[in-house]
């Protein structure tokens, strides 16, 4: 049975893009994911979203997707949302993932922007109304140009808000800007993809975050957001200036691989990375541990 859900707040305020564990030898770690997606509830997330890039969805295959749904959902699913990654540049492949998150007991799915292909906005609406029409699940769009190369417009934006499983937006955008016009004009549930701009994003209506820094500060994160909600301005803002070594750190190089170092060095379930992401050097594992420490991290 899913937490409870309201039209604010689909899938809670703080949720984690869990990493994939994986085996020595390179294999799904479905008790170490597990054991991970309980430690990170137990840390304070409503919610985890697998599967997505975080989760090196680029290198599992369908079947492994669907057996992480499942192992995550039957360990953390009656007390946190379970989010998973179902975008592709496919949209029949989309399709395909969306449905088998949903039989494996997802609570929701996350639906990036197509990559690479470059699609026009009116190939966005189609693909993301495609995905809703799929599943009776709720869907979070996912918007990430840096990464897309495309942006989801505004105007597309306000267009999929009108669909009814369409209830949540991930912004990584990273222009508050464009943000404020489309939280004001959508009515979706407005959720940080970027974890500088966690804060900042707040004072313009987002009502929480998909973070990749919650695999280490889920507490801070969760004292921010209470401060903010709470009216507490200069509190909320003392706990973003101190994380702030921890948003830098993270983001040295791609997150997935520092997050999986994070992890090893607190003892926690993580393994290697599947090409073509490589491991941290001694040296940047050093620079890591200096950034963590910095932000208050325990290691």
């Amino acid at each position: 049975m899913a937490p409870t859900s309201t039209p604010q707040t689909p899938f809670g305020r703080v949720l984690t893009a869990m990493v994939t564990p994986f085996t020595a030898d390179g294999a799904l770690d479905l008790d170490g994911a597990q054991r991970l997606a309980a430690h990170l509830v137990d840390a304070g997330n409503d919610g985890l979203v697998v599967n997505g890039t975080t989760g090196e969805s680029p290198t599992t295959s369908d079947a492994e997707k669907a057996q992480l749904v499942r192992a995550v959902v039957d360990a953390v699913g009656d007390r946190a949302f379970v989010v998973a990654g179902a975008g592709t540049n496919d949209t029949h492949h989309s399709l395909e993932l969306a449905r088998a998150a949903q039989d494996a007991g997802a609570h929701g799915l996350l639906a990036v922007t197509p990559y690479y292909s470059k699609p026009p906005q009116e190939g966005l609406l189609r693909h993301f109304t495609a995905i809703a029409d799929a599943t009776d699940l709720p869907v979070m769009l996912y918007d990430i140009p840096g990464r897309s190369g495309v942006p989801i417009n505004t105007e597309t934006i306000v267009r999929l808000a009108e669909h009814p499983r369409i209830v949540a937006n991930k912004d990584a955008k990273g222009d508050l800007g464009r943000a404020s016009w489309a939280i004001a004009r959508s009515g979706l549930a407005w959720y940080s993809g970027d974890d500088m701009l966690n804060l900042p994003l707040l004072s313009v209506g987002a009502i929480g975050f998909v973070s990749v820094v919650g695999h280490v500060v889920t507490p801070e994160l969760r004292a921010l957001l209470d401060a903010h909600l709470n009216g507490d301005v200069t509190k909320a803002t003392e706990i973003h200036q101190k994380l702030l070594p921890v948003f830098t750190g993270m983001f040295r190089t791609q997150g997935v691989i520092t997050t999986k170092a994070a992890l090893g060095l607190q003892g926690l379930p993580a393994g290697p990375l599947r090409l073509p992401l490589v491991e941290l050097s001694p040296e940047e594992t050093e620079q890591l541990k200096r950034d963590l420490a910095a932000g208050g991290v325990q290691l």
